[in-house]
């Protein structure tokens, strides 16, 4: 039987039909608007049987009575009971926000998010931590603090197309197929990136740029736009304010596109041939990722960016960047329940915790700072649920230090990850074809597909809303939760939008909570405190931040370890988000394992030959915070200088990995994002 629901096996959600006989998941596709001889193939969908049906899933919860004894599986009773007794203990004793939360990507955006918020709410915690410092959200702010709201880039009908740190066809298969059908019809692809991908390959334009430097590149664009009167006039007289102050800004000799391009490793020419590109050809749009997500400079380069769609008149039309219209939906948070006194352990990031309602914390790394340095103050007890923080989060012996220092921890997931051999209770979660789920996607933009369960519950797992749902009830805080099933839960939710579960099971292609239209701007402003578009936003200067990208100038190096570049002189990069896997998931998986069973530090033939590397050749690669040991391929994927390092691999060997070398204590002032896409390095060949 053909069941119609939502893949999130990794963020993209991409809308799919599964095949399921007696109750078992036999395959999956991929649905898209093009013939099946044009589609791109996912291979985690490929896949999805042997990752619900995996010999290596946690099935049964486990506990364990003593951080060094061996964990024995428990029934579902006993492993909550004992959970609420834990973090009950650490409440009584230090105050309830030494207990924190912490959420990776792997169960989606949606209402996990709500539910994991609501319950630690209830239970008296303000920290509830995402990851969203190094992905998404801190770009996020920037586009909200521009014009109120991320944008989504129309692909499918642009005539010129801008990819800026990002390679959809390893990561989002539906916009990627969405740039190709463009390019075929005729549109101008222009790629930023400093290694060659799927795109540069089919770019008009590419701009091999210096990785972390994506600001300055943007400002170069601003300035020869601006020089040569390639603006939208019309639109920045109406629905702009700052429009002065950015002139001032960008038309200075340091953003000349001439002045800049040796800082850049780019050809002054091609900086001005792209810019012109972009601003004369309409409409056009700009598919920005976690290339800019992950560098100190996230939020004024992301800014920059944005004001790039602004003053071209791309913003809200067909084919550019539309103003997304989220769907009305009832905040289920409850922070009306928390003290006003307590303040969370991300206070230091005040504008980024307060830029959207319910977005709420995700300045990370504070969690590692309370956890060692008890700074503003201590956590004592954690829950992880669908992250990885000891492989994922920058400078992974730090996490180590931390995971190990907690009083007692909790993960949920579907594997016993990295994370988890530090963990006290394992609790066993379900994969996306388990569970019915209100997804970040169609919570954030007019249509809404339903996440449907199509399969059962495989063992003793239990979807996440159910866990959550059953420790509130543990913890003596179910009246919190009143809802028997999920779909009560996202029915209310979504009550103000007029939409329900059995509606949108009616129609399993989504249904729109409000039509959409474009140039909405025009009766309705934009959601920001001018009502314009803020190229200078007052909100950023009163907080002592530039009130205009780079007001002050481009830093000098914003890479780590810059000031040892005589010690490090290489610039190591994290490598690409291969489609096998999604960060440090299913790896476990043998079927993905055969595709891709080893990492590769890659590194240019000149580099190699000066260093007398060959490929195949085991290689250390060293930081001032560590080291990492795997094989070397000698490549021009990247230029001379970068050696990227392949992501994700410290699951399976800690040796592989990557953030053994990144840098955690230098962060952006605005997110405390930390530098976990660029730092200098050396490599030398392995001594045995």
């Amino acid at each position: 039987m053909i069941h119609y629901t939502v893949c999130r096996l990794c963020s993209a959600c991409c809308p799919i039909e599964a095949i399921v006989e007696k109750g078992k998941l036999i395959s999956a596709e991929r649905l898209s608007f093009l013939l099946p001889n044009k589609r791109l193939v996912c291979p985690k969908l490929k896949a999805a049987p042997d990752i619900v049906y995996s010999k290596d899933r946690i099935l049964k919860p486990l506990i364990r009575k003593g951080r060094h004894s061996e964990f024995r599986e428990s029934s579902w009773e006993e492993a909550l009971s004992f959970v609420a007794e834990h973090l009950q203990k650490i409440k009584d004793f230090y105050g309830a926000p030494s207990v924190a939360w912490l959420r990776g990507m792997a169960a989606d955006w949606g209402a996990p998010w709500d539910y994991a918020n609501r319950l630690m709410s209830a239970f008296g915690s303000p920290n509830v931590i995402g990851n969203g410092s190094v992905c998404h959200v801190a770009r996020e702010m920037a586009h909200v603090y521009t014009y109120g709201v991320l944008t989504a880039p129309m692909a499918k009908d642009a005539k010129c197309i801008v990819i800026w740190g990002k390679n959809d066809k390893n990561t989002a298969p539906g916009m990627a197929e969405a740039i190709l059908f463009a390019k075929e019809r005729g549109a101008k692809l222009i790629v930023v990136d400093p290694v060659r991908t799927f795109f540069t390959k089919r770019a008009d334009i590419w701009l091999q740029i210096r990785p972390g430097h994506d600001g300055l590149l943007a400002m170069a664009f601003l300035h020869e736009i601006i020089k040569n009167g390639l603006y939208d006039r019309s639109f920045v007289e109406k629905y702009t304010l700052g429009f002065d102050k950015l002139c001032q800004v960008a038309l200075n000799d340091r953003y000349d596109p001439d002045r800049v391009a040796e800082t850049l490793w780019l050809n002054p020419e091609l900086i001005k041939e792209a810019a012109r590109l972009y601003a004369s050809t309409k409409p056009a749009c700009i598919i920005d990722g976690n290339g800019l997500d992950m560098q100190l400079e996230v939020f004024q380069a992301t800014r920059a960016v944005a004001l790039l769609r602004s003053i071209t008149g791309n913003l809200d039309v067909p084919g550019g960047d539309f103003i997304t219209q989220p769907v009305p939906l009832k905040n289920i948070q409850l922070k009306e329940l928390l003290s006003p006194d307590i303040q969370p352990i991300t206070s230091s990031y005040p504008l980024f915790n307060s830029f959207h309602p319910t977005w709420g914390l995700h300045a990370q790394s504070s969690l590692i700072d309370a956890i060692l340095e008890e700074d503003p103050y201590a956590i004592r007890g954690l829950i992880v649920q669908s992250g990885n923080p000891a492989v994922t989060m920058t400078e992974a012996h730090r996490v180590s230090m931390a995971l190990e220092r907690l009083e007692f921890l909790v993960v949920i997931d579907l594997f016993k990850n990295r994370t988890a051999h530090f963990a006290d209770v394992i609790l066993p979660a379900t994969t996306c074809f388990e569970k019915t789920q209100l997804n970040r996607v169609s919570m954030r933009n007019s249509l809404v597909v339903l996440q449907n369960q199509v399969i059962p519950w495989v063992g003793d797992s239990r979807p996440d809303w159910k866990i959550t749902f059953d420790m509130a009830h543990y913890l003596g805080l179910g009246r919190y939760f009143p809802w028997k099933t999920v779909e009560e839960a996202i029915d209310e939710q979504l009550e103000p939008s007029g939409l329900s579960v059995e509606k949108l099971r009616e129609h399993p292609q989504g249904l729109y909570a409000s039509p959409l239209t474009y140039e909405k701007y025009r009766t309705n402003g934009f959601s920001t405190p001018s009502g314009k578009v803020e190229i200078f936003s007052e909100r950023l200067e009163l907080a002592g931040h530039d009130p205009v990208p780079y007001m002050r100038g481009f830093p000098e190096d914003p890479v780590s370890f810059s000031d040892l570049r005589d010690q490090y002189p290489l610039l190591g990069i994290s490598g690409e988000r291969r489609n096998c896997y999604t960060h440090t998931q299913f790896f476990q998986i043998e079927a993905l394992r055969k595709l891709e069973p080893e990492p590769f530090v890659e590194i240019h033939p000149e580099e190699a030959t000066s260093i007398g590397i060959n490929t195949g050749d085991r290689v250390v690669i060293r930081t001032p915070r560590g080291e990492v040991r795997m094989r070397a391929r000698v490549s021009d994927i990247v230029p001379r200088k970068v050696v990227r390092i392949p992501w994700g691999w410290g699951e399976l060997d800690p040796r592989w990995s990557l953030n053994n070398l990144t840098d955690d204590r230098k962060r952006n002032s605005i997110t405390g994002t930390p530098s976990s896409r660029s730092f200098y390095c050396r490599i030398e060949r392995e001594r045995i």
